[in-house]
């Protein structure tokens, strides 16, 4: 099939108002996003999106359009969508921009993730099990294997996914019966009042979750406060993660940790800068048995690669729309199951819930084959605007059964929430 065009749409949320996705890094976020929409000439359309969090979308959006002479007028093949995705992160004038990170990568990841949301809707399949009932060598093909054959081979990975064939449908039975694992960030945003901590952390726990989330660094003794109270409030059996956003130091993340240890936090997320390799090895060395997880503002493969072989991480936290999309997450899995390093994947804004399940249920079947400490984020928020949005029942992700990556926000949302002139915005 061909493209035709492509819509770009610059849509934002005011959850700064009620300090909803609020951290220590982050006080006031807008969850946005930069959304595309392929249109084709058999009349199919694919929709994807990259996540912001307010002022900068627009440099998305702009970057998104860019990639139309890439992508307007060319063929698409969906058995082929390797293709696709390096055909953007390989052309030189705006991998310049990057190169492969930032806005010019998170652009590309909406228009691959449109690409393979495109795919199931022809293919009349969840997206999830479109990769899953790929042959191996077309998994491998999805992968752009340079800078990673030091730490993962194409052949190498030829035996991990061969592997994981076997065993496979029980899971998918599973998993269609009971859904995937989650957890609930939902208590832990740094505004939120003492009260309503406790409340949303009782909440959690009656709703089935086995894991919540606490965002932390702002204030050592106030973090002291609510990781006694959410403690308290789900008991010994619960574990809770701590989050950090990128905000301290190497040292300083040793210290705040080991003075929240008491409370017997399961991981430490985003302790320092992404970007930094080493800091994380120290940190998790310097907090253990305290788990280091990161993963969502990691650039791109080649950082995931160097973080796993340098040891740095026990929790990989890949997120569908950072880097390129669905092809460079298939790579990033790839090497996680072939360090052996769960993936728990970052999830919330707006649509990262929706989009990222299908690559955690594709990992289960048909890369890790385990859900054994995996779990998949989950925020309440936002999901009334998808046209197949998240079902979360007893702390678990049911498999989304509509075709496609389960991207599309509704029309009516995309015009009332349009920046600048959508009506909540003139409002």
């Amino acid at each position: 099939m061909k493209v035709t065009s492509l819509d770009v749409h610059d849509v934002r949320f005011p959850t700064s108002r009620r300090l909803d996705g609020s951290d220590a890094m982050n006080p006031d976020p807008d969850y946005s996003v930069a959304y595309v929409v392929l249109h084709t000439d058999t009349g199919a359309e694919g929709h994807g999106f990259c996540f912001t969090i307010g002022r900068g979308t627009e440099l998305c959006a702009a970057a998104i359009e860019a990639y139309a002479p890439l992508v307007v007028g060319r063929e698409l093949d969906p058995a082929d969508l390797g293709e696709f995705a390096r055909r953007l992160t390989h052309d030189s004038q705006l991998r310049w921009l990057g190169p492969e990170k930032g806005v010019v990568h998170m652009a590309a990841a909406a228009l691959t993730n449109a690409a393979f949301d495109l795919a199931g809707r022809v293919a009349g399949e969840p997206v999830w099990r479109l990769l899953a009932n790929m042959p191996p060598e077309q998994v491998v093909d999805l992968v752009d294997w340079r800078y990673l054959t030091d730490a993962l081979r194409p052949e190498e990975a030829l035996d991990l996914l061969r592997e994981a064939q076997s065993g496979r449908a029980e899971r998918e039975a599973s998993l269609l019966a009971t859904g995937y694992p989650a957890y609930a960030t939902t208590p832990g945003w740094l505004g939120y009042t003492d009260d309503r901590l406790v409340h949303l952390s009782h909440e959690a726990v009656a709703d089935g979750f086995t894991q919540i989330k606490l965002k932390v660094g702002s204030d050592l003794d106030a973090d002291v406060r609510r990781m006694r109270l959410a403690r308290e409030a789900v008991g010994p059996d619960i574990r809770i993660a701590i989050d950090a956003n990128q905000r301290w130091d190497v040292e300083q993340a040793i210290a705040w940790v080991k003075a929240l240890e008491p409370y017997d936090p399961w991981w430490i997320e985003e302790p320092t800068s992404p970007d930094d390799v080493l800091g994380h090895a120290a940190i998790r060395t310097g907090v253990r048995p305290v788990r280091v997880a990161t993963g969502e503002h990691v650039a791109n493969r080649v950082i995931f690669k160097q973080m796993l072989q340098a040891g740095a991480i026990d929790i990989l936290q890949l997120d569908a729309c950072r880097v390129s999309g669905v092809t460079e997450n298939v790579a990033i899995l790839l090497l996680a199951a072939r360090y052996g390093v769960p993936v728990c994947p970052h999830a919330g804004g707006v649509g990262l819930c929706e989009v990222v399940q299908h690559l955690s249920m594709f990992d289960h079947l048909a890369v890790s084959g385990s859900t054994e400490d995996r779990v998949i984020e989950y925020v309440d928020h936002l999901h009334e605007h998808f046209t197949d949005p998240v079902r979360v029942r007893d702390g678990h992700y049911l498999a989304p059964d509509a075709p496609g990556m389960s991207a599309e926000i509704k029309a009516e949302s995309r015009a009332e929430y349009a920046y600048p002139d959508g009506p909540v915005w003139r409002s």
